[in-house]
């Protein structure tokens, strides 16, 4: 499949500097800010900085450096918002949504990271 990026994306334009953003960490090639309709107390957006449209796009395109950095960025998050286990927190989630049926809004790989409350079962179950 070839993935086609659409530049035009708000995180695109977020990673230009035309969007605002509250950054909890930035990197050489991730950006993570908070999300601006939080479904969380802690609820932070992770961004590869190259243009990737979803997970399995980055997994297969990106580079090793590109991949080792956003891992690590996410547990610098975890352990600067404190919801990461290892750190004394009480757990996070981690969701990156993938096309029309994953439900992803924006056409740029993000993850979600979310924590600080109960977050209660990630699915119900299928039907039909």
């Amino acid at each position: 499949m070839a993935y086609v990026y659409d530049d035009q994306n708000v995180f695109a334009k977020i990673l230009r500097g035309e969007i605002p953003n509250k950054t909890v960490l930035e990197t050489e090639h991730t950006l993570a800010f908070e999300d601006i309709q939080p479904q969380a107390p802690v609820h932070v957006l992770v961004i590869p900085k190259g243009s990737y449209v979803d997970h399995a796009h980055f997994a297969g395109a990106a580079s090793d450096a590109e991949i080792v950095d956003f891992t690590r960025a996410v547990a610098e998050i975890c352990r600067l918002t404190g919801v990461g286990p290892g750190d004394g927190g009480g757990g996070f989630r981690s969701i990156a949504n993938a096309g029309a049926d994953g439900v992803q809004d924006v056409p740029h790989y993000h993850l979600h990271i979310l924590g600080g409350r109960p977050l209660g079962r990630m699915l119900g179950r299928a039907q039909g």
